[in-house]
């Protein structure tokens, strides 16, 4: 299953799981146990294992033994097992199976291993994933010698079923259950009933178990956290639980006091930071100088005559220092007066971050809460539509929507926000949901992205933010988040918006884990979206706020960007997006007003929005305050020689009425 089938299922599953059997790739060869099945290739399934630990999905996994495995290779499969677990502190349990072998199959004729050798797997399980894990061997594929297995380490017998047969092994009937206690109880041990799901994750279910989910859980749920015992399943409402609204008491000039660490639950939010690969060092070394400045110099020259850079052009732009800066600078200025004159736009706009409440466990986000912490809030929806009413009055003529990831709100509660708004201050353009708010809300309610957007859109969205996208590479994304959608399915929501006629921004989030190779793939996978659907305003590129940032704190991320890093990927962006995205914008809240006018000389043209408010990049650290006035941005631009315009959210320019009738004008 994909990332996205798992995100799905979530909404209507306590749990899941899929045997990883073995890692090893040499079974896949003629003759052996996996040829010719490419559902068994171990990467897939690895990877599948690793999905639902991003998702927090209690799960199910295990090996197989006597397939033709090696000793060693049989060590891999569990080791693999384990660092996932370490990463994710998800595998809730681990199988230990024997092979069968079965008639009309092309292994009927495969020895089956000795029992001694399956309980030593088992034990080697045991002794590999520790104590606190719960190690399953099937006792119907044991009989009658299945009770040494408890000797071995297992404590669980899995799903052993009165009613129906074991369907992979008809022939081996499940004991009864009767037998079955008894057996375990002459080893001293007590048989119970457990759910799909262990008591460890039972009864802690944030992040494990989707709000509907829960009512389910424990309507059959002990006090230990196993089945009660004699309970029958009924039916249950399906429905969202209460949501706990709680108003903002964060002020507007929030930041962490200075030494607060890393928050004590971290390992649970954001998942082992020792598991993280640290930062790669970036440029290679051995690049003789005089061969690097004729790269630089072939570069600016293709660039400047309009020709295409090829990737190694490129990466040798993102060395460029000193005099061959300036001039990468300057050719990129140029290139933005030929592209959209000495005009510098600006919107009046308000940001509305209505929930804090998050549990995706993005390691460089400072700003997201767990519900029960003390600066969590939830905003009402009158809240939502009064602070939309109130920028309408400023002569705004945006409002843009993002929240955290909450588990709690309706699953129709985008659609709510926007009727709110809408209803309230039906003129107003909104600027709403990034890709991962359009996946949380059309997973939660079983629907399509198409269907959420055009209901979306129905409802009065405008664009949407291309936020979330971080940088496109999986393997990054991995680093800086636990959670949060793969790369392809942000280009899957985005680009299904341009389909419909919804235009979004696009972003880029640096100066992390990554480096400039990433920066070419990310911008090179822009380009090749616009070219197809030609449905970005913008491009944002987002210098990374350390100062709070979890990944930061943990010692897995460097200190930001540097300033001569922030100037090359905004001059460069101008040149590899040249003639597809015309606007590059520089955000002041993260760089400041005189680091934003430095860039708006090397090839910016756009100043972002006066937000009104601004609560990510503050809570993160950022040091440039959450709301500009219209003529503070106005006059930073005339300093620098250009032509301010306010504009609208798309880039037309704002009607004079607007701020006319907020008496600003």
């Amino acid at each position: 299953m994909s990332w996205e089938d798992m995100a799905r299922l979530k909404q209507v599953s306590a749990s899941m799981g899929i045997m990883l059997e073995q890692t090893s790739e040499r079974l896949l060869e003629r003759g052996m146990a996996h040829h010719r099945s490419p559902d068994k290739l171990p990467a897939v399934r690895l990877r599948t294992i690793e999905d639902a630990g991003r998702l927090g999905i209690p799960f199910t996994t295990g090996i197989l033994v006597g397939i033709g495995e090696t000793a060693e290779e049989r060590a891999d499969a569990l080791l693999a097992i384990r660092e996932a677990h370490r990463r994710h502190r998800h595998v809730q349990e681990v199988i230990v199976q024997n092979f069968r072998a079965k008639p009309r199959t092309a292994m009927r004729d495969h020895p089956e291993p000795e029992f001694d050798e399956f309980l030593a797997a088992v034990a080697t399980a045991r002794v590999v994933m520790g104590p606190r894990m719960n190690v399953q061997a099937p006792p119907n594929l044991s009989d009658p010698h299945y009770p040494r297995l408890l000797d071995a380490g297992i404590n669980d017998w899995g799903g052993v079923s009165p009613v129906t047969p074991d369907h992979v092994n008809p022939e081996a009937p499940w004991p009864a259950l009767d037998e079955l206690a008894a057996r375990t109880a002459e080893h001293g041990l007590r048989l119970r009933e457990r759910l799909c799901l262990y008591p460890e994750y039972a009864t802690r279910p944030d992040p494990y178990l989707a709000t509907r989910m829960r009512r389910p859980v424990a309507a059959l749920l002990g006090d230990d956290g196993l089945a009660v015992e004699g309970a029958r399943p009924e039916p249950q409402p399906w429905q969202d639980p209460d949501v706990e609204w709680k108003p903002r008491r964060t002020a507007l000039t929030y930041a962490k006091a200075e030494d607060a660490g890393l928050r004590e639950d971290a390992m649970a939010v954001y998942g082992d930071f020792e598991a993280l690969p640290v930062t790669a060092a970036w440029p290679p070394n051995g690049t003789d100088p005089a061969r690097l400045d004729t790269e630089i110099r072939g570069a600016l020259r293709a660039a400047e005559a309009g020709r295409p850079l090829t990737d190694a052009q490129a990466l040798a732009l993102f060395r460029a220092e000193g005099d061959a800066l300036e001039e990468l600078c300057a050719l990129a200025d140029r290139l933005r007066a030929a592209a959209v004159g000495d005009e510098v736009t600006y919107v009046v706009n308000r940001n509305i971050n209505f929930t804090n409440v998050c549990y995706t466990g993005c390691r460089f986000c400072a700003f997201a809460q767990r519900e029960m912490d003390a600066d969590s809030y939830t905003l009402r929806l009158e809240e939502i539509a009064d602070r939309a009413e109130e920028a309408r009055g400023y002569g705004a003529t945006e409002v843009c929507i993002q929240g955290g990831i909450h588990p709690g709100l309706p699953a129709d509660f985008y659609f709510r926000i926007l009727d709110a708004i809408h209803a309230r201050v039906p003129e107003i353009h909104i600027h709403a949901f990034s890709p991962m708010e359009v996946l949380n809300g059309s997973t939660r309610l079983g629907i399509s992205f198409a269907e959420f957007l055009q209901e979306c859109r129905h409802r009065g969205l405008g664009t949407i933010p291309g936020t979330a996208a971080e940088i496109l590479d999986d393997e990054v994304r991995w680093v800086l988040t636990k959670g949060k959608l793969p790369a392809d399915t942000w280009e899957e929501i985005v680009s299904t918006a341009h389909t419909l006629g919804i235009r979004s921004s696009s972003t880029m989030m640096y100066g992390h884990v990554d480096a400039p190779p990433h920066w070419v793939a990310h911008l090179r996978r822009l380009a090749r979206i616009q070219e197809r659907t030609g449905g970005f305003t913008e491009f944002v590129p987002l210098p990374f706020v350390h100062q709070n940032a979890p990944i930061y704190l943990a010692g897995r991320a460097r200190a930001g960007a540097s300033v001569a890093d922030t100037r090359r990927v905004h001059a460069i962006a101008r040149i590899l997006l040249g003639g597809l995205i015309d606007n590059v914008q520089v955000s002041w809240v993260k760089l400041g007003i005189e680091g934003s006018q430095q860039l708006l000389m090397g090839g910016c043209n756009d100043l972002g929005g006066t937000l009104m408010e601004e609560t990510i990049s503050r809570m993160a650290g950022a040091e440039w305050g959450v709301r500009k006035e219209p003529e503070e941005l106005e006059a930073a631009i005339r300093a620098i020689g250009r032509v301010p315009v306010e504009r609208t959210t798309v880039y037309g320019r704002a009607p004079a009425r607007v701020r006319a009738a907020a008496g600003l004008h």
